[in-house]
């Protein structure tokens, strides 16, 4: 029995982009882009939002929480990935592949939370505007932000400890560029159904849930919006909700390409685009949706690049 419950596998093969074309030295400079553009920018809103006191608002709080947990998703799988494809290799080791995917949840759970509590936000803004500093106190902030740290740590941690559970036999090869736990489960030969209870139980509260509640949020501020009477407020209410919305649509997207479409439609190639999609390139485009249309971040921008400019003579 002793034996039985451990692991005979020492490690997995990631062949999610194995059967991608091109020359692997493209993939490389490709990803190896992304993610330098990605750290560069998130860093960017980081910095600026904790150099400039006017941004020490409940927005610009929960901006700066996104650009953080933006710059730890994709480091969860890029580099790993940019590694095996610099030295040929495919192979992460078993201890890896589990630290792997609590990360990948971890991050992806706490994007998820953040989306929400900014369209929160976004609705108080927008539809409470004369109560919004009572509302939105910076205990009511804090508290959101922690709430969903907290959960977003412990959620992950119960899948990789029953995940930890499991016995591998022999099958070791990964159809994915990261340690997916949907990916995981069919190679286990235990019994995965309570594994996949889970997974379904936390799909449905840790996603569905969040995104009815950005939906309502955003019937809400339309149903407000519609009500103004001239273009120009209509234009300025949608102008501060629709990079959030640009991001949503494109995060939960692709998570429901992978995680809420029949079996029959996944393949390789579809469900690592997706998930290359909201791990990677969400992250990268994240400091640009809000900032190309967001004049104070701009004229932060400005005045820290300008300052680092004139220390560098």
């Amino acid at each position: 029995m002793e034996t039985e419950n451990q692991t005979s596998i020492s490690e997995f093969l990631l062949l999610g982009f194995s059967s991608w074309p091109g020359h692997p030295g493209l993939l490389f400079a490709l990803f190896l882009c992304l993610y330098l553009t990605g750290l560069f920018g998130n860093l960017l809103i980081l910095l600026a939002i904790g150099s400039n006191n006017h941004l020490h608002t409940p927005m610009y709080f929960f901006l700066a929480n996104l650009s953080l947990v933006d710059l730890c998703l994709p480091s969860a799988t890029v580099p790993k990935m940019l590694l095996n494809i610099q030295t040929q290799s495919q192979s992460i080791s078993y201890p890896g592949c589990l630290a792997q995917m609590y990360f990948c949840m971890m991050f992806a759970n706490m994007d998820n939370f953040l989306l929400t509590v900014m369209a929160y936000d976004r609705y108080v803004a927008i539809c409470h505007p004369l109560h919004y500093s009572i509302i939105m106190t910076p205990r009511l902030c804090t508290s959101l932000v922690a709430l969903s740290w907290v959960i977003a740590t412990l959620n992950p941690l119960l899948h990789t400890l029953m995940m930890a559970r499991l016995h591998f036999c022999s099958e070791n090869i990964i159809h994915h560029f990261f340690c997916d736990i949907n990916s995981l489960l069919p190679l286990s030969c235990s019994d995965t159904s309570l594994n996949q209870l889970m997974v379904l139980f936390v799909v449905g509260l840790i996603f569905v849930v969040p995104s009815v509640c950005i939906l309502a949020s955003y019937g809400r501020i339309v149903s407000a919006v519609m009500k103004i009477t001239s273009i120009q407020g209509k234009l300025k209410a949608f102008s501060t909700c629709g990079s959030h919305l640009a991001l949503v649509i494109l995060f939960y997207g692709a998570i429901a390409g992978i995680y809420m479409s029949p079996s029959s439609n996944h393949s390789t190639e579809k469900d690592s685009a997706a998930s290359v999609i909201f791990m990677v390139v969400a992250p990268v485009l994240n400091p640009f949706i809000y900032s190309l249309r967001n004049n104070e971040l701009k004229g932060t921008f400005r005045k820290t690049l300008g300052g680092s400019k004139r220390l560098s003579r």
